[in-house]
């Protein structure tokens, strides 16, 4: 049952992430921006299956790989969102059609580690995939912040990769 848990956790998780990254919201840097990644992973850290009890060597590395996609997937994400400083001194945020590819390419990279690891008759637990989760949440948020907190009372977009026309509008939150 566990494993239903987490596998509803992470879908449900990862519906709110993604529904909410392509609206305009302002960012507030004093707020706790690593909770939600905190909690992810103390859930996924919880059951003690997150490693295979027959091959806990290459589980513990197809764990490795998944928290490096997780990290690279947090850091692309936290790069190609746009941020900008609005005329109140507000920062906002919204992602661009770059996080669309990166989104893509974490996916699929996780769908491949996943695959190699069935091919080799390993044990993957719903936890490895909970934790990469976490850390895609944790790097992607201390980006966003850090670059929130770099704009100052600045007005003009920060660049994000992949979004050549900055612009200053504001969607409804």
């Amino acid at each position: 049952m566990p494993g239903l848990v987490n596998a509803l956790v992470i879908v449900a998780v990862a519906a709110l992430v993604i529904a909410r990254q392509f609206r305009a919201r302002a960012i507030d840097t004093d707020r706790r921006w690593w909770l939600l990644p905190v909690i992810l992973a103390v859930v996924a850290l919880r059951e003690p299956g997150i490693l295979g009890a027959h091959h806990r060597a290459e589980s513990a590395v197809l764990l490795a790989v998944e928290l490096l996609i997780g990290l690279a997937t947090g850091a692309g994400w936290g790069w190609t969102t746009r941020v900008w400083t609005a005329a109140d001194g507000i920062v906002w945020t919204r992602s661009t059609k770059a996080s669309i590819a990166v989104w893509t390419v974490g996916i699929a990279l996780r769908a491949g580690v996943f695959a190699l690891g069935s091919a080799l008759g390993l044990h993957q637990d719903s936890s490895a995939l909970l934790l990469g989760l976490a850390v895609t949440l944790l790097v992607r948020g201390g980006i966003l912040a850090w670059r929130a907190q770099s704009l100052g009372a600045a007005s003009r977009p920060a660049p994000a990769y992949g979004d050549d026309k900055p612009s200053v509008l504001k969607e409804r939150v």
